[in-house]
């Protein structure tokens, strides 16, 4: 896990369900074979309401038709962000659209452990609602061991609410790396 992260930021509601994460109908792709995972980069949400937060004049696609990744650094969230079904391939879609940190009021009890456990994007909970203070492609950086958000666009700051245990296992790539590393279950190159 990186300890500075700056990019754009993408706002999005409340409730944003896996489904609109990554809609049923693209989870026809391979994950391991790279030219179909993009596929999923592609497609990372595209199935969010087509008003997008703090975009008056209309929609703004994550990811730009035609295109794998997005401009988009950051996902700004409401309360319950990844509700819905427990697929593993929504915070994948994230990862692999280029997005690397998702801050939102509060999340689905599934799609948090999803995120940790795969090492995906860096789920990190406002202690304010600032999906109403933040808007589409606002220049964030974020400080992930202060757990603070600046928006270079407004000046504004940001307390985030700590990660936690869960820094370690971020920060080792995934749970198995973690476990790994602490010793917790063997080596990958080890005998038996």
């Amino acid at each position: 896990m990186e300890s500075n992260i700056r990019g754009l930021a993408y706002v999005v509601g409340d409730a944003i369900d896996t489904d609109q994460i990554i809609p049923a109908e693209h989870l026809v792709y391979s994950l391991t074979k790279p030219e179909e995972r993009r596929m999923y980069g592609r497609f990372a949400m595209s199935g969010v309401p087509v008003q997008v937060q703090g975009l008056p004049e209309g929609h703004i696609p994550f990811t730009e038709p035609d295109k794998y990744e997005s401009k988009f650094t950051f996902v700004i969230g409401g309360i319950n962000f990844g509700c819905g079904s427990s697929r593993e391939h929504a915070p994948f879609a994230l990862t692999e659209a280029g997005a690397k940190v998702v801050i939102a009021e509060s999340y689905a009890r599934i799609f948090y452990r999803n995120t940790i456990d795969g090492g995906f994007v860096v789920p990190f909970e406002a202690i304010e609602k600032i999906n109403d203070q933040v808007c589409t492609g606002d220049d964030l950086e974020l400080d992930t061991r202060l757990g603070q958000l600046t928006n270079h666009t407004t000046g504004k700051e940001y307390l985030l609410k700590p990660l936690g245990d869960v820094a370690e296992i971020l920060s080792a790539g995934n749970v198995f790396e973690y476990a790994r590393k602490n010793g917790l279950i063997a080596l990958s190159d080890e005998k038996h």
